[in-house]
């Protein structure tokens, strides 16, 4: 079909302000958007209230408003720029809730504005979880026992049909907002007034509980020809009972059988045609019962999510940019995919490698805050990686948090009772804590009862583990072993702390033996066909299809996973970095481990690298492509602390000298300068161990403010008001030490 030639100017509204549960993934997805409809000739009209996004950039619009994601605010900018059509399904949750009310006020009538991409009954059957339920009975599909209720009398009168344990699910929220699981029916009350106070039209499903369950997602696409495309299978690692983007994730999915996933493939293609999303992208969650298979369907988002971005870069499918394209008329076999170059979209992808996310939490900054992990969406960040297999791509997830992890690192061990609630309760380390277990001789069975984690996750866990205490008491014994741990994602530090040597020493002899990594394409094909997009990873194989260039070249270092003080405002400076670079002729490179961003959309750079902002992980990309510069000073404290050893392994880095960099960050090196140039600074001392720190403080005078270095954001900062407490913070909070002195200042 031809694109529509009777729309002239199409509006798209953004996410708004970054919240847990709608971050930069939006900015990507509405800046795909933009670029591809204005590609067609399209005028674009964009509003978005958020200062630190690319889409928001006054050349990605042809008309851009900053100005809040309102139902009035947007009712002013209609009345004015008079679009012929709106896109609600590329800003999120809030984009499509200011659409529903828009629609449903007679705004959109009023100035002949059409909902494109997915019309408004559509949108209410998918969101409306009543309706939601009806469709999904028609279709024979099952759905878990419930009813719905709009105030507290009808929720307590629920109760007696869906019995409790129940989950409490808001209608027209994001990130699980007010939901929740009840399992007494005080609980159950409470839980049920904050659900309803949270969603914008009242209305919550309560909901048999199947915790414990398997939890999968489908991302699917459908053009106005009722062509429909799987893009790719996700299974969570951790079973139903906590939101989605708190789970551990993987692709494609590993535990289903060929039978399971036709089942449910089968059953997300009537379930995008029963709700009637005519174009586009939805992502559909289903329930498994691991005793019996028995499959439930548990929700649909009638638009872009998190997922789809996840679902993006670890296929190479551009979700946001394709549905696009859809919404204006074109169908999945008109248009091309631009990794391939050769095959079109109707093409469902094919990958032969194995992606896991992991996501980042920032409890650290909330200490009374409660931990447990639940319906509700509490991460602020992830970290996507990908390797040839589920063992190594964990591996390489584990590092890229920036958590001071270089896999399964050991804890000081907890008794039995403590590490049995860590695993019956999800939290942010429960992943270590089943590493610790798995130590602790648990057995596969016992750990799969407490958690709900699939036996074939824990089997591949425990063979590192395992793996780990043969290095630990054998050593490495030939570099034919060294190599198959690599071949594991075992990253050099790790290595280094199990066989009691130093990193340097695994690193000199690996490299010594020639055990370097290769790197592998992102093509959407499995190979079939070559990708002109250079979108890579690295793996420990044979054949590498970097296919470097000799070009003029900078590697600029991204920013790794959001969190709370480093987040989209420092993609925005790696974007623009890569813009003004490609200006000046230079070939760019992109390294970053963060699925969310435009960054690492696979047209931003001229390469791009998925991989962990580490040491080890960057230099190997830098031998590979000798760049002429590296920068570091875009992506946030993530590259600034890696500056020194890079520079010292003789990377070329560029910009803000890494001795610089060390003078600013490093507390000593900073004060010697405030010292040098006879400023004024806050009676202070420097200290790099706990017996230090007590004797500054005392010199001083409580209460102190103690200052780590190299940290963003006010990480670890902390006022203190006493020995006790100091001695608390130096033993906990950092790790203090002649490389990383903690500044003990006048409150």
């Amino acid at each position: 079909m031809p694109k529509r030639d009777d729309i002239k100017k199409i509006m798209i509204i953004g996410a708004g302000p970054i919240v847990i549960g709608q971050a930069c993934e939006f900015d990507y997805s509405g800046a795909q958007a933009c670029k591809a409809l204005r590609e067609e000739g399209y005028k674009v009209c964009l509003v978005n209230s958020n200062p630190a996004t690319i889409m928001t950039d006054p050349d990605m619009a042809d008309r851009t408003y900053i100005e809040p994601v309102t139902p009035e605010a947007i009712t002013k900018i209609i009345e004015r720029e008079k679009p012929d059509a709106l896109l609600p399904t590329v800003g999120g949750q809030t984009a499509l809730n200011v659409s529903v009310a828009l629609a449903e006020s007679g705004v959109l009538d009023k100035f002949n504005v059409e909902l494109i991409g997915a019309k408004l009954g559509a949108i209410k059957k998918a969101e409306d979880r009543n309706l939601f339920k009806q469709a999904m009975e028609r279709i024979g599909l099952n759905v878990p026992v419930s009813a719905l209720a709009h105030n507290m009398d009808e929720a307590m009168a629920a109760i007696d049909t869906v019995k409790l344990p129940a989950i409490i699910r808001p209608a027209f929220t994001l990130g699980g907002t007010g939901g929740s699981a009840a399992y007494t029916k005080k609980e159950y009350e409470d839980k049920c007034r904050v659900g309803l106070n949270a969603s914008p039209v009242s209305q919550i499903l309560i909901e048999q509980s199947v915790t414990g369950w398997k939890e999968y997602e489908l991302e699917i696409m459908r053009d106005l020809k009722d062509n429909v495309v799987i893009v790719c299978s996700i299974e969570n690692f951790d079973p139903m009972g906590m939101h989605t983007g708190d789970s551990i994730t993987v692709a494609p999915a590993q535990t289903l059988t060929d039978k399971e996933y036709q089942i449910m493939r089968n059953a997300a293609i009537d379930i995008i045609r029963e709700i009637g999303v005519e174009t586009g992208g939805s992502n559909i969650q289903f329930a498994v019962n691991p005793e019996n298979g028995e499959l439930f369907i548990i929700e649909m988002n009638p638009r872009v999510s998190r997922s789809s971005a996840l679902a993006s870069k670890a296929t190479g499918f551009p979700i946001a940019r394709i549905a696009a394209k859809l919404s204006v008329g074109y169908t999945l076999d008109e248009i091309r995919n631009d990794i391939t170059g050769q095959t079109p979209s109707c093409f469902e992808p094919a990958i032969d490698y194995c992606v896991v996310k992991v996501p980042r939490f920032a409890f650290e900054k909330f200490p009374s805050a409660d931990c447990r992990i639940d319906t509700q969406m509490k991460s602020v960040g992830e970290a996507m990686s990908i390797g040839r297999t589920f063992k190594e791509s964990l591996q390489k997830a584990m590092r890229s948090l920036e958590t001071g992890s270089f896999g399964f690192d050991a804890k000081p061990e907890p008794d039995e009772d403590t590490l049995r609630r860590k695993l019956e309760f999800a939290s942010e380390d429960r992943l270590w804590s089943v590493g610790e277990a798995i130590r602790a001789g648990w057995s596969i069975d016992r750990l799969y009862k407490l958690t709900g984690i699939d036996r074939w996750f824990l089997h591949n866990i425990k063979q590192i583990i395992d793996t780990e205490t043969d290095v630990a008491e054998n050593g490495i014994e030939s570099n034919g072993r060294l190599r198959e741990l690599k071949t594991l994602g075992f990253s050099d530090k790790r290595l280094s702390q199990l066989a009691g040597v130093t990193e340097d020493d695994i690193r000199n002899r690996r490299i010594k033996a020639g055990i370097e990594p290769v790197f592998k394409r992102v093509d959407t094909c499995a190979a079939e066909f070559d990708a002109n997009t250079p979108y890579l990873y690295s793996t420990y194989e044979e054949e590498c299809e970097a296919d470097v260039t000799g070009k003029k070249k900078i590697m600029i270092l991204g920013g790794g996973p959001n969190r709370i003080g480093q987040g989209i405002e420092f993609d925005y400076c790696c974007v623009h970095g890569v813009i003004g670079l490609k200006k000046d002729g230079f070939e760019t490179i992109m390294v970053n481990c963060n699925p969310e961003t435009v960054s690492t959309d696979y047209d931003t750079s001229d390469r791009l690298y998925f991989e962990p902002l580490t040491f080890e992980d960057v230099m190997a990309i830098i031998k590979l492509e000798n760049p002429d510069g590296v920068i570091v000073q875009f992506g946030g404290q993530t590259p600034l602390n890696l500056a020194l050893r890079l520079e010292k392994a003789g990377a070329p880095i560029i910009g803000t000298s890494p001795a610089s960099i060390h003078r600013a960050e490093d507390r000593e090196s900073f004060k010697a300068l405030l010292d040098k140039l006879n400023l004024k600074q806050p009676e202070n001392g420097i200290a790099t161990n706990p017996d230090e720190a007590l004797k500054v403080a005392g010199d001083i005078g409580y209460p102190v403010v103690v200052r780590p270095s190299y940290v963003l954001g006010g990480r670890a900062m902390e006022i203190v008001h006493d020995d006790e407490s100091l001695s608390f913070y130096m033993a906990n909070a950092v790790s203090a030490s002649p490389d990383h002195p903690v500044l003990i200042d006048k409150f």
